[in-house]
Formats: structure tokens, C-alpha cells, sequence
């Protein structure tokens, strides 16, 4: 799985022109990783303020309001991508416009046998 950070200050930061430029290189990314039969599923993630952290302790149900992480980066979409390896995975995320403002994360989807863990 790709997973796509992003924070509010470097998005403010971006021109017009440097947002749709991002817009156009995932569009081309979707499309040549549809193409390969690689893309299994990707999205944007809603705003960071629509976020709630759900916690159960001694059976009672909290919920809190925003991402439960002390930082300014959140996650921003994912792209899920069947990959040969790791390497492979790496390529496609060095070529996700947002690694040149925040990052992108690559992390395997755990297999049902559980031994990624």
C-alpha cells in the first residue's frame, strides 16, 4: 500500500498551477497502474477535521475529535498496488507527486497467514 501524507501548510503553500499539477500526475499514475492491471484501489482521504479517533478502554467507547497523532501531517489517500516486491513498490511511490512536498509511505498489506508482523 502507498500511503500518502500531506499537511495544511504545504498544501497552503502550493501554487494553483503546482496543485493541478499534482492532480495530473496522479490521474497519469492511476492510469498507467490500471493499464499494467497493477492498481487494486486508491483514494483521497476527506479533511483531517472530519476525522474521529475511536477508543474502547474497560468497555466504554470514546471518541475524540481529528487524528489521535501528535503531528501536522495526516494521511492523505493510498493507492493499493499489486507489486512483484518491495522495490517495485518503492518506484511507484518515488513517482507520486506528493514525495516531493511531504512523503509517501510503503507499507505491505497484511497477508491472512499474519507473518508480516
Amino acid at each position: 500500500m502507498l500511503l500518502i501524507y500531506s499537511n495544511a501548510e504545504s498544501w497552503a503553500g502550493l501554487s494553483a498551477e503546482q496543485r493541478d499539477g499534482l492532480a495530473e500526475a496522479h490521474e497519469t499514475l492511476s492510469r498507467e497502474l490500471t493499464e499494467q492491471g497493477l492498481l487494486v484501489s486508491a483514494a483521497g482521504l476527506a479533511d483531517p477535521i472530519t476525522t474521529r479517533t475511536v477508543q474502547v478502554r474497560d468497555d466504554t467507547t470514546t471518541t475524540t475529535d481529528g487524528p489521535y497523532a501528535e503531528a501536522k501531517e495526516h494521511l492523505a489517500g493510498f493507492y493499493l498496488v499489486e507489486c512483484d516486491d518491495i522495490d517495485q513498490a518503492i518506484a511507484y511511490a518515488a513517482r507520486m507527486p506528493d514525495a516531493e512536498y511531504v512523503a509517501v509511505e510503503v507499507r505491505p498489506v497484511m497477508d491472512t497467514s499474519g507473518l508480516e508482523m
